[in-house]
Formats: C-alpha cells, structure tokens, sequence
C-alpha cells in the first residue's frame, strides 16, 4: 500500500462507513418531518447505515416505508411519500346535494343543499377530518312546504223563476305541491259543483295533502239570491193563494172575494224579474145591488155567478111563519155570508108589496114583478133556494132551521170547492 499518496483504498463497507462520506440521496419529505440517527452520530445524515424515521404533517399519511435505512448499494431500503389525506365519498341521500371546497380531501368542507320544496333537518356541512373520517354529514332534505291550491271564485247566482235555489258549478282547484309535485288528496267540504244551493252565503273549502302528509286549504263562498217582491197582504173580504214561496220571482198569487164583495184590480198577479209584481193591486169591494132597475131578471143578473138568493115571501110582517123564519135566520148571518147567500125579503099584497135586501127597499113595481117571476102566491108563506147560476133549487112552505139551509147548499158541488179554499184561507163562523 502506498500511504504515502494519501490514498487510502476502500477495502470494505466498514472502512467507508467510518469516513463519514454521504452515501445516500439525502433524504427530502414534502409535508412531513424526517429525523435520522447515523451510526457514530455523523454531520450528515445520509451516510451509509443512517436510519431515518419519517413522520407526515396533519391531514396527510405515510405510503410506503416510515422506517428507512441507506444501504451499501447506495439505495435507501424503501420508498417513501406523504399523501394528503382523502375521505370516503359522501352519501347522497334523496333529494339532498352538496358542495365542497377541496373535494373529499383533508380540510374541505362539504355544505349541503336540498332539492326545491325541501329543507334540510341536521348538519348544514361536513369537514374531511386527518382520520379519513368526515366530522358531520348526519342530515335529510324533508318536505315541510304545505302544496299550493287556489280556490274558484264564483259570482252570485239568482235563483230562476218559481226556484229557490240555483245550480252552481265550479271547476275543481287543481293544488300544486313544491317538491315532488305529487298530491295524494283533494278534499272538499261542502256540496259538490253542480248541487242546487239554497238561498243564502255558503261556505265551502278544499284541502290538500302532499305525500308528506303536509296540507293546505283555501276557501270560497257560494252565493245565491232568490230575487223576492215586497210579500202581498189578503186583501179585506177576500183571500188569496200563492204558489213556490209567495213572494219569489216567479210565483203567482190568486186573489178571490167573498160573497158579496167584488173583486178589484188583478185576479192573479206574478212576482216578475224586477222584483214588482205584476197588474194591479187587488181590492174586494161590497156588491152594490142596483135596486133602481126596471125588471126583476135585471135585479137576480147582478147575483149571477157570485151570490145565492134566498127569496122569503110573506103576506104580512105579522105573518107567524114569516117571524119564525127570520128571528131563526138573524142568528144565522155569518153562516149565510159564508155560503153567499143574500136574502130578499117580499112583504105585503097588492097594491101594498115592499121587498127589501137587508136595508135597502125594492120598491112596490119591482117587488111585484120578483113574484110574478118567480111565481110566488101573495096569500101565504113561500121560500125559494137559488143558486149561483140562478137555477130553482128548492122551495119550502114552511119555515125551516138555517141548519137545513145550509145542509142542502153544502151538497152544491160549487160549494164544496169554496168551502175548500175557505177552510185554507183560515175564514170559518
């Protein structure tokens, strides 16, 4: 060996690794710390048998080899790198997405947003933590909107003529749901469109549920008028019918009088669209019997068809029978009004004969022409029953009770409708 050049030969690893020679590449960590221990405690940590330990920064972890050592050939035992550290994918749960600052790695944060019509209930973000683990994330997007429904808006209605209620019809609201646009229920409370609805406000609504179970209602009213006249009153001495409710658009009331009196003005008059009714107002005036007429058929004419005559003929005021009767009768009168019967009463012979209806005088000539007429003797007691039409229909000789007057007229077939109306009309003795 020549010592003399300074040269000193590498025999051996174990002459090298005293002369404290670097070996290896030095050894260089990004985002980590490494710390090294050589074999005699050498400046430079990368000569040969140098072991490094490598530690990597927070969010950031080993792959490869944490322990290293330089080795004779020059080489470090093992490959070394510190990845930054990445979090399993987030969980997509329905209707929820997110949104992150940094992907699924160390230190991002994810925040979380719901579909429309949804809210979300639970964590608002998640951050990826160094433990390959996300802080937070526990959270679902629920639907808590109520749907949408706007109720139909409809104008009044009249009722038509002769109706108290009026048809409506409406189309069904259709309700709107903000998240997943599914409604499982419309309901309605109330009639149906298309019902008849009486007069008057009515209140109606619709409610709708999404499948969440959330709900939302509207309302709405229903009105229908009945249009209506100012009701008519019965007028004196009369009655009156009416038919639907009286006084709507659209009914009729009849008016007739009673015996003895005259009707005036409409018979039948008619609630029209203006709320007026129709013709003129209805009045019953007593009948003015015309006793200055030159015939007796003159004077019975003016009975036709709305009185009965009940003729009383006697020879005297003193006559037994002729007293009898009309004390009998005088008790009687409101029977008498009530089947419309005017008594005449013809007293006397000739040239001396008076006739009289109730206070007013026939005088002598037209009294004398009732008996011709009606062929009644002027020495005795005689009755006639006329009726309505003027027929003959029962004489008598002898005075009789009211009660069997008023027998024999209940059997007229005319009677019996009057005594219908009469009996609705509330009119009885």
């Amino acid at each position: 060996n020549d010592s003399s050049s300074g040269y000193w030969p590498y025999t051996d690893d174990e002459d090298v690794r005293y002369t404290g020679v670097p070996w290896c590449a030095p050894v260089k960590v990004k985002h980590g710390h490494v710390s090294c221990q050589t074999p005699r405690g050498e400046r430079n940590k990368n000569v040969l048998g140098t072991r490094c330990k490598i530690r990597c920064k927070t969010g950031y972890e080993m792959h490869g080899s944490s322990e290293i050592l330089c080795m004779a050939s020059k080489q470090w035992s093992g490959n070394y790198a510190c990845r930054e550290v990445r979090c399993p994918k987030l969980a997509m749960p329905s209707n929820r997405g997110y949104k992150c600052s940094d992907g699924s790695y160390f230190n991002s944060r994810c925040q979380f947003f719901c579909s429309p019509g949804y809210t979300l209930r639970g964590d608002l973000s998640a951050s990826c933590q160094s433990s390959r683990t996300w802080s937070g994330g526990n959270s679902v997007c629920v639907d808590v909107d109520p749907p949408v429904i706007t109720c139909p808006n409809i104008k009044e209605k009249t009722a038509e003529p002769g109706k108290l209620t009026a048809k409506v019809t409406w189309d069904t609201p259709e309700g709107k749901d903000t998240a997943d646009g599914i409604l499982t229920d419309v309901i309605l409370k109330g009639k149906p469109s298309g019902s008849h609805f009486p007069e008057g406000n009515h209140k109606l609504s619709y409610t709708v549920f999404d499948r969440a179970e959330n709900k939302a209602t509207c309302r709405f009213n229903v009105r229908v008028r009945v249009r209506r006249c100012t009701p008519l009153s019965v007028p004196d001495n009369g009655w009156m019918k009416c038919d639907s409710a009286t006084d709507n658009y659209g009914a009729t009331c009849e008016f007739r009088c009673l015996g003895g009196y005259e009707l005036r003005g409409s018979a039948a008059r008619v609630c029209q669209f203006n709320m007026e009714w129709s013709g003129l107002e209805t009045s019953c005036a007593p009948m003015n019997i015309n006793v200055g007429v030159r015939s007796a058929a003159a004077l019975l004419d003016q009975f036709y068809e709305k009185r009965r005559v009940l003729i009383i003929s006697a020879p005297s005021a003193a006559n037994h029978y002729y007293r009898f009767q009309m004390t009998n009768l005088q008790h009687a009168q409101c029977g008498l009004d009530l089947r419309h019967v005017t008594v005449i009463e013809l007293v006397g012979v000739y040239p001396a004969q008076i006739g009289r209806i109730r206070h007013r005088l026939i005088p002598p000539g037209l009294a004398l022409q009732l008996r011709l007429l009606l062929q009644l003797s002027q020495n005795s007691f005689n009755m006639v029953l006329l009726d309505k039409q003027g027929v003959d229909k029962q004489r008598y000789t002898f005075p009789i009770t009211a009660a069997e007057i008023f027998t024999t007229i209940d059997t007229f077939p005319l009677r019996t409708e009057e005594a219908t109306l009469q009996k609705e009309a509330g009119q009885s003795c």
